[in-house]
């Protein structure tokens, strides 16, 4: 089993191949995905939603980041493992190297920054160090207070020009690759036509070099879904029948492993 490194994204850009990248937040989900093939596995602070509960990213904290980080190596899959950098833990190059050295100690592969130019003394400095960064442009949940909310990017051609600038910047930084969010579509095909490393788009139309989606979207486990969001799976429906069988089994005591016993 050959492990999925920054040069495999790069090699699959240049031969054409679209890149399939899920987020993963636990130890059984990673194995899974795995099995199926997924060639990244995204350890995001969209956890903050999805499985704690929390209105927005901004209140995950890095030991929560990296406490998942952990359960996701722990299946030792062959996909790249990129662990989100949550909000506030790469204010300074300092501090952002210090944040990247903690997840790869955690088992992360890689680390992702949100941003464009304002980021590029902490890429640079994580790059430094010999840790792989996934750039972050268009949407960056972790702005919607500056963003004002959860608005697609590039409309205007001030917007547009912005995002490829920031797009060229991190491709010369050292990026390995693009996180493309909410971005308008033609824009999203110009910033990938402008960079030598993969585009991962995320609402950003199908001109990206990748896909990435949240877990718990895809197999329709989220209460809100986002509409570029495709579901794979109905699992709510599924799990909620199987709750309820349960229930009325134990109720009706006929539960078929009640009167098993561990000796």
């Amino acid at each position: 089993m050959v492990k999925v490194t920054p040069q495999t994204l790069r090699e699959m850009k240049r031969r054409g191949e679209k890149i399939a990248v899920l987020t993963a937040y636990d130890f059984p989900t990673a194995k899974l995905m795995d099995d199926a093939g997924i060639p990244v596995i995204l350890v995001g602070d969209s956890l903050g939603m999805v499985v704690l509960g929390y209105e927005n990213t901004l209140p995950v904290t890095m030991d929560e980041m990296l406490h998942h980080v952990r359960a996701v190596a722990r299946a030792k899959p062959r996909a790249l493992i990129v662990a989100d950098m949550p909000y506030k833990t790469y204010e300074t190059p300092a501090q952002a190297v210090a944040s990247a050295r903690r997840f790869v100690k955690a088992g992360a592969d890689a680390v992702k920054i949100e941003g464009g130019e304002e980021m590029l003394p902490q890429v640079r400095a994580v790059i430094a160090e010999g840790i792989p960064v996934l750039g972050h442009i268009g949407l960056l949940p972790q702005s919607i207070d500056k963003l004002g909310g959860y608005k697609v990017q590039g409309r205007t051609t001030e917007s547009a020009a912005r995002l490829l600038r920031d797009a060229k910047l991190l491709d010369e930084t050292g990026v390995f690759a693009m996180v493309v969010e909410c971005v308008v579509t033609d824009v999203a095909r110009q910033v990938t036509a402008s960079v030598k490393v993969p585009t991962i788009g995320i609402g950003a139309g199908p001109h990206c070099d990748g896909q990435v989606l949240v877990v718990h979207d895809v197999l329709g486990l989220s209460p809100r879904i986002p509409k570029h969001t495709k579901v794979y799976a109905d699992l709510s429906a599924a799990i909620r029948k199987a709750f309820a069988a349960y229930k009325q089994d134990v109720e009706a005591g006929a539960f078929p492993g009640a009167e098993q016993s561990f000796t």
